[in-house]
């Protein structure tokens, strides 16, 4: 539940610490005090978009910070976001003078997204014009799925109708592109046909044009290693047998002068190392041989690698790696193309999509019968005596939110025949049943708080009373916070805040006190009796709190 807010230069409020309980918690003040702002600045501290209009004039930035208890739903945002999770839940928002904004969860940097996400789980607000938003198909069917406790099955119901119309369009697609697709698939299948025969090898032409290299130079290759040996060898002027004297003679001279030894250590190695030179093309003569027959099959083997990769207009080095993906390519045609398999690929689809449409029906139909005999009960309390209420289920094409739509109808009197909740001329009467849906659907959810702007607008007297009384009943399950304006609704709260507002020649400022028992009074009588208060309406007033403790 929220434990503390904390606002700091947002509209008129200077700056404002608040504690809040578990129970019914009424704000209430003077109109123009400033009630519905503290509201305002909750829902922008729960990601709501805002701007530099709400920096109060002359400050920098506006500041809001929430403090709730942790659920197990938002600890389990928290894993999923890799956000630390604390004893508390700590939520805070800027705007600055320019509009810029900047929001926190529990110290980690987050974005509106990610604060309406959690504030799903924390906080439900119906605002002064909930009973405006009623009338829309779209909210009554949000409502039914809310109370039913599908929202999440309704959200994966639309994504896997999303996926079943990829799969129809993916069948239509390929059925309009048949003519196309038989085309390309003719044209590889004749590409593969001429690598399957030619059957090239990861690396063979760089092989084989090696070999071809080689073969077609052997004579010149013999020749040329052979000369190399005798110049090196075996001549009778051979390099070795000429170099042999000259070492041998400047090793006798070395004892006469020292400073031949560099000498003899460049010599020594050159002479070792030419006569490795010549081991080295004796073991190459040795292996090296004139074959025309295998000269003759490389030649025709690179003859067809090359009018392969000319006719396919590849490059004969590529052929491999080419064929692979002309496989690769022919299978996903050959997939796009068989309209069995595309069309048992959108058959279940469908399926799947039908399958948690009957869920969410079943659970939408029961969930109906339960919200209108509730609703009809507590119509009964607020001078609609004999009113009908009925959430009906009507079938329609599949969508995104099902296979039905939900709509209201009321039947404000007895023997008048249910109509449209959009219907109804008495904005009062629909003031009275918004109210009634709200805190029924609100009290089978599981969001902890329960906030109410000014709902209660519209109606007063008995049904004030009763109203109060729903919300003080509401408040033993959930922590419930009302702002409002009737003396009824106010005297059933456990714990009232005034908001009032300060002002001076430089600004004007709104402030929140918590009542004491004896402010208390002061504040109902005020809300009974006007500007003046007189006795008789502060006597009123501690009726009012008296009949509302027993």
């Amino acid at each position: 539940m929220l434990r503390a807010l904390s606002i700091k230069d947002f509209v008129i409020v200077d700056a404002l610490e608040l504690e809040f309980h578990a129970g019914f918690t009424v704000l209430s003040g003077e109109t123009g005090a400033g009630k519905s702002i503290l509201v305002d600045a909750l829902t922008m501290v729960l990601g709501e978009r805002a701007d530099s209009i709400v920096v109060r004039s002359g400050a920098m930035r506006a500041e809001i910070a929430a403090e709730f208890d942790p659920t197990a739903a938002s600890s389990a945002w928290l894993s999923e976001q890799s956000i630390d999770a604390a004893e508390t839940l700590l939520l805070r928002r800027i705007v600055d003078a320019s509009g810029r904004s900047k929001a926190w969860i529990n110290g980690s940097a987050v974005t509106l997204a990610q604060l309406r996400e959690l504030a799903e789980t924390l906080v439900d607000i119906h605002g002064q014009h909930a009973h405006q938003a009623l009338l829309k198909g779209g909210a009554q069917r949000a409502l039914v799925d809310d109370f039913a406790g599908i929202t999440a099955e309704v959200r994966e119901l639309s994504q896997r109708l999303q996926l079943w119309r990829q799969a129809s369009d993916k069948r239509l697609r390929a059925s309009e592109d048949e003519t196309t697709l038989r085309l390309e698939r003719e044209r590889l299948a004749w590409q593969l046909d001429e690598l399957d025969k030619l059957d090239p090898r990861p690396g063979e032409w760089q092989e084989i044009q090696a070999e071809h290299q080689r073969l077609a130079h052997a004579q010149a290759l013999i020749e040329a290693a052979g000369t190399a040996i005798a110049g090196l060898s075996e001549a009778d002027d051979a390099l070795l047998s000429r170099l042999a004297p000259i070492v041998q003679r400047l090793e006798q001279l070395r004892s006469h002068d020292a400073r031949l030894q560099p000498v003899l250590d460049v010599l020594e190695p050159a002479r070792i190392q030419l006569q490795e030179a010549v081991y080295a093309l004796q073991h190459y003569l040795d292996h090296l041989e004139l074959d025309p027959a295998r000269l003759a099959e490389v030649e025709a083997r690179l003859e067809a690698l090359h009018a392969t990769a000319r006719k396919l207009r590849f490059l004969p080095d590529a052929l491999p790696e080419e064929r692979a993906r002309l496989v690769a390519q022919m299978a996903t045609l050959s997939s796009q193309a068989d309209a069995d398999l595309l069309l048992e690929s959108e058959q279940a689809a469908e399926s799947r999509y039908r399958q948690l449409a009957s869920q969410v029906r079943s659970a939408r139909e029961k969930a109906a019968a339960r919200l209108s005999a509730a609703v009809t009960k507590a119509l009964q309390g607020l001078s609609m005596e004999g009113g009908r209420f009925i959430a009906t289920i009507e079938p329609i094409a599949p969508s995104a939110a099902g296979t039905e739509q939900v709509e209201f109808l009321i039947a404000a009197h007895p023997g008048v025949e249910p109509r449209a909740l959009a219907k109804i001329a008495s904005g009062g009467e629909l003031a009275r049943i918004s109210l009634a849906i709200s805190v029924i659907a609100s009290s089978a959810g599981t969001t902890p708080t329960l906030i109410f702007d000014e709902v209660d607008a519209g109606i007063g007297g008995s049904v004030a009373e009763v109203v109060g009384r729903l919300l003080r009943e509401l408040g033993q399950k959930r922590q419930v916070l009302s702002v409002t304006h009737l003396p009824q609704v106010a005297a059933q709260a456990q714990t009232h805040y005034l908001v009032s507002k300060a002002s001076s020649r430089a600004s004007t400022v709104s402030q929140v006190t918590l009542l004491d028992a004896r402010a208390r009074v002061e504040e109902v009588a005020r809300m009974l009796g006007g500007i003046e208060i007189t006795a008789t309406t502060r006597k009123h007033a501690r009726e009012l709190l008296a009949l509302s403790a027993s």
